[in-house]
């Protein structure tokens, strides 16, 4: 479950920081390698004091990230008192888009997760977890208040908590990219150990058969000319299309962050990369995916 505070940040912040922080046990670190998926530079336990410093450094004049996140809690012994007055000054940046997120779960939940680790509560290191959790919601309480979006993990699957996450993240303006790649290969070399689906099209006609076409490759256009002239060409390929269309959705929406489709024929040199040439044109249009190609083995003679 996800509430709500902040309207959505001014138009001409250049660059996206979120802070994420909570109850310890809430699953911060979870929400590191999600947002690391989502293509965010990560910093983990940073002291408070420093995080300016770390907008300054990352997202200044001449960085190379535009998306930053930072894990801040109770592990350091200054964040209790220094972190609201920290926040409001990254809150004044106009070249930032700053949301603060904040994680949660019931004590029942925390109890759980802090008997499996057995890790002391940063708050009652020798006191009992229960006593940490209660004395900590109560500190947090003012820091909550603050946060653009309050997260509670009590019951979320780990594919559940990233698709939160990519939902909040979305919300702040980040572009969600599954990254699909579409390799050509040759059967005789073995299928791509990546690969996530395959594709056989060692039906089609054969170049490597047709004098003038043998030493060219898929690259070339005579090649995929012939390629596409085949009857069974075009329908392949608009159903392939229709089926992906279909599918790379859902792979997203379960969060999924690469996908790799084979498409192998004998030799990798001549039908399986005119497909795959003639695939990323048609599949580009498709929101939300990043695109990529790879000849595996179009330059095996």
């Amino acid at each position: 479950m996800t509430t709500s505070r902040v309207a959505p940040p001014p138009s001409d912040h250049s660059g996206r920081f979120v802070v994420v922080t909570g109850l310890s046990g809430a699953g911060k670190s979870a929400a590191i390698h999600a947002l690391e998926d989502l293509g965010y530079l990560c910093v983990d336990n940073l002291p408070t004091v420093l995080i300016p410093t770390l907008a300054d450094l990352t997202l200044g004049e001449g960085a190379t990230h535009e998306s930053v996140a930072v894990v801040v809690d109770a592990r350091d012994r200054s964040f209790l008192d220094r972190f609201p007055a920290v926040f409001d000054l990254l809150r004044a940046r106009r070249d930032l888009a700053v949301r603060l997120i904040f994680l949660e779960a019931s004590d029942e939940a925390l109890l759980r997760r802090f008997s499996e680790t057995r890790r002391p509560h940063p708050l009652a290191p020798t006191a009992s977890v229960i006593e940490g959790i209660l004395a900590e919601r109560v500190r947090l309480g003012p820091i909550k208040k603050m946060s653009d979006r309050v997260l509670d993990t009590s019951d979320l699957t780990v594919h559940e908590f990233r698709r939160a996450f990519r939902e909040l993240s979305d919300e702040g303006g980040t572009e969600t990219r599954l990254t699909v790649t579409l390799v050509s290969f040759g059967y005789k070399y073995g299928v791509p150990v990546e690969a996530d689906l395959l594709f056989d099209v060692r039906f089609l006609p054969n170049p490597y058969f047709v004098p003038g076409l043998r030493d060219l490759t898929g690259k070339d256009r005579t090649v995929q000319d012939y390629v596409a002239a085949a009857d069974t060409s075009q329908p392949f390929l608009d159903k392939t299309v229709d089926l992906l269309t279909f599918l790379i959705p859902l792979y997203m929406a379960e969060g999924k962050s690469y996908l790799t489709i084979g498409v192998g024929c004998t030799g990798g040199r001549h039908r399986s990369v005119a497909v795959v040439e003639r695939l990323k044109t048609m599949l580009s249009g498709i929101t939300g995916a990043r695109w990529r190609k790879r000849h595996r083995d179009v330059a095996i003679v």
